[in-house]
């Protein structure tokens, strides 16, 4: 990419697109193309190849998508699969059809199956079932990577993949009902603490092993693919640690100062029993993670207690 290209970043306001934004502009990367779901609806075709004809980006980076944790994926299944696939669909579709030099596609680790080997490798996909408690979801970003690995077998279509793990960082989601588990618990521990509830509650037996990174490694991540990768299998981006559910209960409350107990609540689902990513191939490019994940703690939660009133 030139300072200078027309890039696209689709979720602009998102986590994941909002932490892209930040590195390009970081990077002196200043036209970019940032469109609101007002200006254009992602999961209608004739909006998106409007959008495209009349914007001509060169580069993309596609971030938009439904998102949440295991509360939501469970409640609105057919709303996760629907309009991811839309939007994976009209995009990358009229990426293709408009000419772009080159897209990124974020997908994400729950695409592999529920008990697969552990550390995943990109080559496990679609080597057995997979998590239920997400399942809609993560067909709708298998979709979306084999739409990129198939369009650029076709066509010649420079279109990538990467597979972040679990994230979080500031402008996250802290919504209960639909936010993913850091966010989720930074919120119940601060209430908490502010409170003076004698205990905060967390779903499932605590058991469950993660691995989280924080979201503007991730940004750094994608800038460094969309300059130096161009392979068709897709390629997994994480910090390479893992930690329990439990343990990752008791750092937060550590980053947060509550001095309550912690309760777990062993009726509500663990969701997959761990899900750690195998990096060798990124980091055999030159590439490896920043931010250590109680600093990255430490700012989600600072951003948290000056954004959230």
């Amino acid at each position: 990419m030139e300072k200078s290209s027309k890039i696209y970043v689709a979720g602009h306001r998102g986590l994941v697109g909002s932490a892209i934004v930040r590195r390009l502009l970081k990077e002196n990367y200043t036209n970019l193309i940032l469109k609101g779901r007002e200006e254009v609806d992602l999961t209608r075709q004739e909006e998106v190849e409007r959008f495209f004809e009349e914007h001509r980006p060169e580069y993309v980076f596609l971030a938009a998508a439904r998102v949440g944790g295991i509360y939501a994926n469970n409640t609105y299944p057919a709303e996760f699969i629907y309009q991811n696939l839309m939007i994976e669909c009209n995009v990358i579709h009229s990426a293709y059809k408009f000419g772009v030099k080159k897209l990124l596609f974020l997908g994400s680790s729950c695409i592999y199956p529920r008990d697969c080997p552990q550390p995943m490798k990109e080559e496990y996909l679609l080597s057995g079932y997979l998590e239920q408690t997400n399942e809609a979801y993560a067909v709708a970003k298998i979709a979306g990577l084999k739409l990129c690995q198939f369009y650029k077998r076709q066509y010649g279509a420079n279109f990538i993949s990467c597979m972040p793990t679990n994230l979080y960082g500031i402008n996250d989601n802290f919504d209960l009902n639909t936010s993913h588990v850091i966010p989720a618990l930074i919120r119940k521990f601060h209430e908490a603490k502010i409170n003076n509830y004698p205990y905060v509650e967390v779903w499932g037996t605590g058991k469950p092993l993660r691995e989280f990174l924080y979201v503007d490694d991730l940004a750094d991540a994608c800038v460094f693919l969309m300059e130096n990768y161009d392979d068709e299998l897709w390629i997994n981006v994480g910090s390479g640690e893992e930690i329990s559910i439990a343990e990752l209960a008791e750092l937060i409350k550590k980053v947060v100062g509550y001095k309550g107990e912690i309760v777990f609540n062993s009726k509500m689902p663990d969701g997959t029993p761990r899900k750690l990513l195998d990096t060798t191939r990124l980091k055999n490019l030159g590439w490896q993670r920043k931010v250590g994940l109680e600093e990255g703690l430490r700012m989600t939660y600072k951003w948290f207690i000056d954004n959230y009133k």
